[in-house]
C-alpha cells in the first residue's frame, strides 16, 4: 500500500473510509458528503449542521477530520468518521442527539453510536457521551480487514492539545496532557524474503508468508 503522504491521497483515503463504513455500518443509508481536512485544534473533527456545500444540483454536508490528528492510529480515524456519521444520520432524520449548541451528546447519541460499532464513555455534564477507539476490537479488526493504515501526514498543533468534545480525546486529556501521538494498537509484519508482502495484526502472532514460505517479521511503523 502506498503511504498517504499527499493531501490529495489523504482526502481520497478518508472518502474511501466514509463510503465503506457507510455501506458496512449503515447499509448505505447516509448521504454523500464533502470531506475536508481543516485545522481544528482541540477537536478530532466535525460535521456541518446543514448542507453547506453546493455541487451542481446537489447540496451536501461537510465532514472534517482535524489536520492536527491525521496521523493518529487508524482505529481513531475510524472512530471519528463513524462518530460524525451518527450526527449526519441524526440531521437527516431530524433526531435531537445533542444540546447546548451541539456540545452535549445525549443518550440518543449513545444508543446510535453503540449500535453502529462504537464504544461510548460518559465524560461528564459538559460533553455527555463521547466515543473511544481504545479497546474497540471491532474497529481494529475492520481496519485490518480493509487494509487501512495510519495516515503519514499531520499538521503540527500550536496548542499542544488534542482533546475535544466530539471524540475519545476527552478521555485522553488526563493521561496525555501534552498531546503526544498515541501508539497504534496494530502491529505491522513484513516478509523478509523480498516479495514485499505485509500484514497487520492486533497482537503478537507468528505468520508464514504464503509466497516465500518464511516467517514474517514484525517491523516498526
Amino acid at each position: 500500500m502506498k503511504e498517504t503522504t499527499k493531501m490529495s491521497r489523504v482526502i481520497s483515503m478518508i472518502e474511501k473510509i466514509y463510503n465503506s463504513t457507510n455501506t458496512d455500518f449503515w447499509g448505505g443509508e447516509l448521504p454523500q458528503v464533502i470531506i475536508t481536512c481543516q485545522s481544528k485544534p482541540g477537536s478530532c473533527g466535525h460535521s456541518s449542521v446543514s448542507r453547506v456545500w453546493r455541487r451542481k444540483e446537489d447540496e451536501l454536508f461537510e465532514l472534517n477530520i482535524a489536520a492536527e490528528v491525521l496521523d493518529f492510529p487508524i482505529e481513531e480515524t475510524l472512530d471519528t468518521v463513524i462518530h460524525e456519521q451518527v450526527h449526519i444520520f441524526c440531521r437527516v432524520h431530524d433526531i435531537k442527539e445533542t444540546s447546548r449548541n451541539g456540545g452535549y451528546h445525549n443518550k440518543k447519541f449513545k444508543e446510535l453510536a453503540e449500535s453502529h460499532g462504537l464504544k461510548c464513555i460518559y465524560t461528564g455534564s459538559q460533553y455527555g457521551w463521547s466515543t473511544t477507539a481504545k479497546d474497540n476490537d471491532r474497529l481494529l479488526e475492520y481496519a485490518i480487514e480493509k487494509g487501512y493504515s495510519e495516515l503519514q501526514i499531520v499538521r503540527k498543533s500550536f496548542t499542544g492539545i488534542r482533546i475535544g468534545a466530539t471524540s475519545q480525546q476527552v478521555q485522553q486529556t488526563a493521561s496525555n496532557p501534552q498531546g503526544e501521538k498515541r501508539p497504534s494498537s496494530t502491529r505491522k509484519l513484513i516478509c523478509p524474503g523480498g516479495c514485499g508482502q505485509t500484514v497487520r495484526a492486533t497482537k503478537k502472532v507468528c505468520i508464514i508468508c504464503g509466497n516465500c514460505l518464511v516467517p514474517m517479521v514484525e517491523v516498526e511503523k
